[in-house]
């Protein structure tokens, strides 16, 4: 495999980066109803944390991929698998950015809010919206509700394409013998 069908170190990084916080989010998000009272609270302060820092790294991404151009796909892969490659990219980029910022909205709109400050990983005071925050309280109310559904069903979402990106991947790999996972990695 050349280095023109590979990605960038940077994109790799970043890739497995997002990824690595994405699954630990996921763990902490669906996991912190489960834990016992005493560790709610940190972890959902930490899911807040990564999800903060996965929007700048995703941010990172994009402006990395729109100064780079990603490797070509492989010639024989057909027309269909082409676009649907493209669509998932696409979805996971959209995705990838609206749920950090739902759950930022959501966040904001917490009626507890100005009780708890917002510190990144309980050390960088962070800043919640203050469109959001200055609300009415039966407004708020109403954010934090909606956009904690969002916020869920965008999570859902993801999982799925997710599964679908490395069931893809994992075809081109395994059935198709051509060389996908070097792809995006050093």
């Amino acid at each position: 495999m050349t280095e023109a069908e590979k990605y960038t170190r940077t994109a790799v990084l970043l890739h497995w980066g997002i990824a690595l916080f994405i699954l630990i989010n996921v763990s902490l998000g669906l996991g912190a109803n489960y834990a016992p009272v005493p560790w709610q609270r940190p972890m959902i302060d930490l899911h807040k944390s990564i999800g903060i820092t996965v929007l700048f790294l995703v941010i990172a991404r994009i402006a990395w991929r729109l100064t780079h151009k990603p490797p070509t796909l492989p010639a024989d892969y057909a027309p269909w698998e082409r676009t649907l490659a493209h669509t998932v990219h696409y979805a996971l980029y959209f995705l990838i950015l609206a749920l950090p910022l739902t759950g930022w909205i959501h966040d904001s709109a917490w009626s507890a809010a100005a009780g708890h400050p917002l510190k990144l990983f309980w050390v960088i005071p962070w800043f919640r919206l203050g469109f959001i925050t200055t609300l009415p309280a039966a407004t708020k109310h109403e954010f934090h509700l909606w956009f904690g559904i969002i916020h869920t069903y965008l999570g859902y979402t993801l999982y799925a394409l997710v599964a679908g990106h490395i069931a893809g991947a994992l075809k081109h790999q395994l059935l198709d013998h051509r060389p996908e996972l070097q792809r995006m990695w050093r």
